[in-house]
């Protein structure tokens, strides 16, 4: 059964009538009547019948004509489907966000997207960075959003829209809050840190290492510091966070952030892709909007107590450079 006979015979049924189906159609009459002949001769009835100068379906043509709606409708319905899908109205894209950026950034992003491609689902993954990029490697998520990593670089697209500030916190009743500090200081503590697969544990551990210093002695490792605020305040333990879990509401209504710049990671925050990968246009559509939008999403989870700094093109840069001389002197 051919898709244009259904279509004309529709509008004959519509119209009542074959000089004005013909003419609404841009047809001849003994074409459009050739076509009703198929549609009869494949469905073994008539479909029209004669009443004065019109023409009325038979009850066979009214349950085709019935059918043959279905059938564009479903049409037009897959077609507009497809053309959301291809401008990124709709589909699917899978995220990863670590901790910090999944409690104060995600929910804008989401909002946003949700309100400029309703049509479209999303999947969340929350881990650390090195879980992540394995799922991204593995085509488990379609991009991170995050700390821009140095190995970044090589192995990834990547772009930043902001910045953020990890920093050595304690119990606010610890010894070492509200003094002036170098990273000496530091030197005889206890930490609660992420294992060492972590980039912002390999930074820390350079950090010391660069200053001749032992690495810091991890009494919990974890994989995840903000669900520690209650053990971190409670003992002598040092940990190491975003200035962003410092809000009031959530760390630093226990917490305080022991001032030491030696000891004060600043790292890009943005999203991160497969270099070579495909993206659907859901997910071009994510990317266009954190591009778009990204600086603002972040600006508006800024927190008291946080600074701004320029950008840094590789994030040890400075323990590196510092564990350089080190190695040199020696």
């Amino acid at each position: 059964m051919d898709l244009r006979d259904l279509a004309y015979f529709e509008v004959i049924a519509d119209l009542g009538h074959m000089g004005r189906a013909a003419d609404k159609l841009g047809r001849t009459q003994p074409a459009l009547t050739k076509c009703i002949q198929r549609l009869e001769e494949t469905v073994g009835a008539d479909l029209f019948e004669r009443t004065g100068r019109g023409i009325t379906l038979t009850r066979v043509g009214e349950v085709l004509l019935s059918r043959a709606r279905r059938m564009r409708e479903a049409m037009e319905e897959s077609l507009r489907e497809v053309t959301d899908f291809a401008a990124g109205a709709a589909g699917h894209v899978a995220i990863g966000c670590g901790a910090t950026m999944g409690e104060y950034l995600l929910p804008q992003i989401c909002r946003a997207i949700i309100g400029d491609a309703p049509g479209l689902t999303i999947e969340i993954q929350i881990g650390m960075s090195g879980v992540l990029r394995a799922a991204l490697r593995e085509r488990a998520l379609d991009l991170a959003i995050g700390p821009v990593l140095p190995s970044d670089e090589q192995e990834f697209r990547h772009e930043a829209f902001g910045i953020d500030e990890v920093v050595v916190v304690a119990a606010k009743n610890h010894p070492l809050c509200g003094k002036p500090l170098t990273i000496n200081d530091l030197a005889s503590s206890k930490w609660v840190l992420p294992a060492r697969s972590v980039a912002m544990r390999q930074w820390i551990d350079n950090v010391f290492e660069a200053h001749g210093l032992p690495l810091p002695v991890v009494q919990i490792e974890t994989n995840s510091i903000t669900t520690l605020p209650k053990l971190i305040a409670d003992t002598a333990l040092l940990s190491f966070t975003s200035t962003r879990n410092l809000h009031p509401l959530r760390l630093g209504s226990q917490l305080d952030r022991l001032m030491i710049d030696t000891t004060t990671m600043r790292r890009p925050l943005g999203f991160v892709t497969r270099r070579d990968g495909y993206l659907s246009p859901a997910a071009q559509r994510v990317v266009a909007l954190l591009k778009a939008k990204g600086r603002d999403f972040l600006d508006q989870i800024t927190l008291p107590g946080m600074t701004e700094a320029p950008m840094p093109g590789v994030i040890v840069s400075r323990a590196e450079r510092a564990h350089k001389r080190v190695r040199q002197s020696h």
